[in-house]
């Protein structure tokens, strides 16, 4: 049987969610916890994605296989286990059963990412904020995150040397908003390269000091350039807060 875990992590203290050598992930930490409630030497789950180092996730899926049926009970048992037996910063939501060719990274046919940028020192949230006290051009850069939409290749904002086919992403919502002393940048797309909000929201930054224009952001992406695009800016502020999937299609039918 596939069954499908939603959760959420602080990735501060992980080198990511994929299984990485000698250092902790995500990834890594819920397949020993994983294994040892199930008693099997290793039970392997694959994520709807790959945050990058340092990059939070406020919502996250991933699958697992395993020789057994559980019941509902039996599934909201396995998520109290679990929970009580993961660190801190690594919460399950919900345990559930889906169609045998389910599948949490190819299936979600969108995700959405914020990132947020303090511009008042706050003691409470820097842990997770970019600090930038100096004024912006918010109208420029939602100008220029417009352009993101319009636009399929970047490569100008993926790190080089990348295991991709290729650098084409749809994206569908770009903007900034203010929620109260942070200005939050929203971002959705069917999926996103490696590095790439980071380095979008770098870019779209120096639209906001006058560093660049709004044109020169449209050449940039044109460029397909990484050298040319702005300085990815701290995993701290980043958040995968969505990944939406066509439920109807992965759900087993009920008798």
């Amino acid at each position: 049987m596939r069954y499908f875990l939603h959760l959420a992590y602080n990735g501060a203290s992980y080198f990511g969610w994929q299984v990485q050598p000698d250092h902790p992930s995500v990834q890594e930490t819920l397949e020993r916890c994983l294994s040892l409630m199930l008693h099997q030497e290793r039970i392997a789950i694959t994520g709807c994605g790959r945050t990058d180092t340092g990059v939070h996730a406020t919502c996250f899926y991933a699958h697992f296989d395993v020789d057994r049926l559980f019941t509902p009970a039996e599934c909201s048992s396995l998520v109290a286990k679990l929970n009580n037996f993961l660190p801190k910063d690594i919460v399950i939501y919900r345990l559930f059963a889906v169609k045998d060719e389910a599948h949490a990274r190819f299936d979600a046919d969108a995700r959405t990412y914020h990132y947020y940028i303090s511009t008042k020192k706050n003691p409470f949230t820097f842990l997770n904020r970019m600090f930038l006290s100096r004024p912006l051009n918010v109208e420029a850069m939602n100008e220029a995150a417009a352009l993101l939409l319009k636009n399929e290749d970047f490569t100008s904002f993926s790190k080089v040397h990348t295991q991709v086919n290729n650098f084409i992403c749809h994206v569908t919502e770009a903007h900034w908003d203010y929620e109260g002393d942070d200005l939050v940048f929203t971002i959705s797309a069917n999926r996103f390269l490696r590095n790439m909000v980071r380095a979008v929201v770098g870019t779209l930054l120096e639209v906001g000091l006058g560093k660049i224009t709004v044109s020169d952001f449209q050449n940039i992406i044109d460029q397909k350039n990484r050298c040319e695009a702005g300085t990815s800016v701290p995993a701290c502020a980043l958040f995968l807060t969505d990944v939406r999937y066509p439920w109807q299609n992965l759900l087993p039918n009920e008798e």
